[in-house]
């Protein structure tokens, strides 16, 4: 079964849910130089760090629409964040959330459509921890193709929190009908054309993982996905699956943001 790769808090919170992988932490990756993806958002609840996400204009954060809960709920997006634990007052911008908005047509059981628009209380202020991230065209990466996530979601799928500190790794895309083959997900759940599928080389581990939810996928320095969903993390055929950013998802974005 797949699980979002969802907060870690909410792990320890809901003793219902103690044995899954909902979240989605950085396997095998390296902390990055602090504050160099200015645009990386971290999402809060009452409980603590829960997903992140992307700045893509001053109001506006980007995000997998299965961070929203209803008894979860976001309270506070946190910008210009490196490591949770120190107070980083110099760096910081706290908003509130005005309003959230998931896609139309997200669907929860097929994994599709996992994206969250997050209008912020109040506009950023962009300085040198804090900016926007400006979308641009649609890029299907090719199999093979090396891509890049970050988040603050756990190193290992057996610890119980993730990194204090951002972290990054390189994953590599796999073709959509190899990762629905038996040896990966054996279509649980399918991939589609609106996934990206990307892990291991076939070699060396690297994941997202609990935590790392709604954190960004880039290709070639482009934003092309969100960290989606998953089977546990680590697992060289059960590699990450992110929402692709289609010309469709990005023109509904687009859309939305004018509201």
């Amino acid at each position: 079964m797949t699980h979002p790769r969802f907060t870690f808090v909410f792990l320890l919170c809901a003793s219902c849910l103690v044995c899954s992988n909902d979240g989605v932490e950085i396997i095998n990756g390296k902390e990055v130089v602090p504050h160099s993806m200015p645009y990386m958002a971290l999402l809060e609840n009452k409980q603590g760090p829960i997903c992140g996400g992307t700045l893509i204009s001053p109001k506006w954060v980007l995000t997998a629409a299965h961070c929203y809960k209803d008894d979860f709920k976001i309270k506070r997006v946190m910008l210009g964040v490196h490591n949770i634990k120190i107070a980083e007052k110099d760096s910081r911008q706290i908003r509130k959330v005005k309003n959230y908005i998931q896609h139309p047509c997200y669907d929860s059981q097929e994994k599709v459509n996992d994206l969250m628009l997050i209008k912020l209380d109040e506009d950023v202020t962009e300085t040198n921890t804090v900016k926007v991230l400006h979308l641009r065209k649609s890029v299907d990466p090719a199999p093979g193709s090396t891509c890049l996530v970050a988040g603050w979601g756990k190193t290992n799928s057996t610890f119980t929190k993730g990194s204090d500190v951002l972290r990054s790794v390189n994953v590599t895309v796999i073709d959509r009908v190899k990762c629905n083959s038996k040896q990966y997900y054996n279509f649980n759940p399918t991939i589609t054309r609106g996934h990206i599928c990307a892990g291991s080389d076939g070699t060396n581990v690297a994941d997202s993982c609990q935590g790392d939810s709604g954190g960004p996928l880039f290709c070639k320095e482009n934003l092309v996905g969100i960290t989606s969903t998953g089977q546990d993390c680590g697992i060289i055929m059960k590699p990450g699956v992110y929402t692709f950013l289609t010309k469709e998802k990005l023109k509904w974005i687009k859309q939305m943001m004018k509201m």
